[in-house]
């Protein structure tokens, strides 16, 4: 289906956020997509809700993973399911502005860019705002997203027409850091809209809000998949943390 928009979401233990998230793909001021949510083996009440918005809409669709297996396979699954010329993502518990769609691919069908993101506005888990928005380059090349990930992954959309299924590396965290870095080997850039078209709810205790933890991540990122030396793998580390540091 032409232009069609693939959303993969990933779910485990959502309940308390899944409506607002597909509230959010359902008004979409561009409609031409479908939305394929993975349960990574959920115990709560998060299936019956997504079963009560496939009765009523039948681009959402539903996949059951028999393990519990983490973000990287949940994601993977829907991509390998993914019907639609351009794959996006949405996590159970984030939001998108109800132009996200139209405006990001406004921007790509008219530049004929294959991998795009924009700026974020960031909430607190009871839905608060935290007076913060993530502003990432105009665009991004490979080294420059070494020195530190600016694309939120409830903002990234690649065109998968133009690149093949790009898919999550398996590794335990920093897996769509992983993916930006694979596409931008693709492609020499990846592009931002100007506008503010996501919100990223900051959860406590969740694996993103342990920014030293996730520093040691990158290390690991860095040096075994990507396969950079010892050194250079420190480089990018240090820029990291200045950047942290600096923001």
């Amino acid at each position: 289906m032409d232009n069609l928009v693939s959303i993969i979401t990933p779910n485990y233990n959502s309940e308390k956020f899944i409506s607002e998230t597909i509230d959010s793909v359902i008004a979409q001021t561009y409609q031409n997509w479908e939305m394929i949510i993975i349960d990574d083996v959920s115990t709560d009440n998060s299936i019956d809700i997504i079963h009560k918005y496939i009765k009523n809409d039948t681009r959402i669709q539903l996949i059951r993973l028999s393990n519990n297996s983490g973000a990287a396979v949940a994601r993977n699954k829907g991509i390998e399911k993914a019907k639609g010329k351009f794959i996006a993502f949405v996590d159970s518990d984030d939001l998108w502005s109800p132009f996200k769609l139209e405006t990001q691919l406004k921007l790509m069908l008219k530049n004929n860019i294959a991998f795009s993101y924009s700026p974020y506005k960031l909430i607190d888990e009871d839905g608060k705002s935290l007076n913060k928005i993530k502003i990432p380059l105009a665009k991004i090349d490979y080294k420059e997203l070494l020195k530190e990930n600016q694309i939120g992954c409830l903002t990234a959309m690649y065109d998968q027409e133009i690149l093949g299924k790009c898919y999550m590396p398996l590794i335990r965290k920093r897996q769509d850091y992983g993916l930006w870095l694979s596409i931008l080997k693709k492609v020499q850039y990846g592009y931002s809209v100007t506008e503010n078209l996501e919100i990223y709810r900051i959860r406590k205790n969740s694996i993103s809000s342990n920014k030293v933890d996730l520093l040691k991540y990158n290390y690991e990122l860095f040096h075994i998949h990507e396969e950079l030396s010892y050194i250079t793998s420190f480089y990018y580390l240090m820029c990291n943390i200045y950047r942290k540091i600096k923001n």
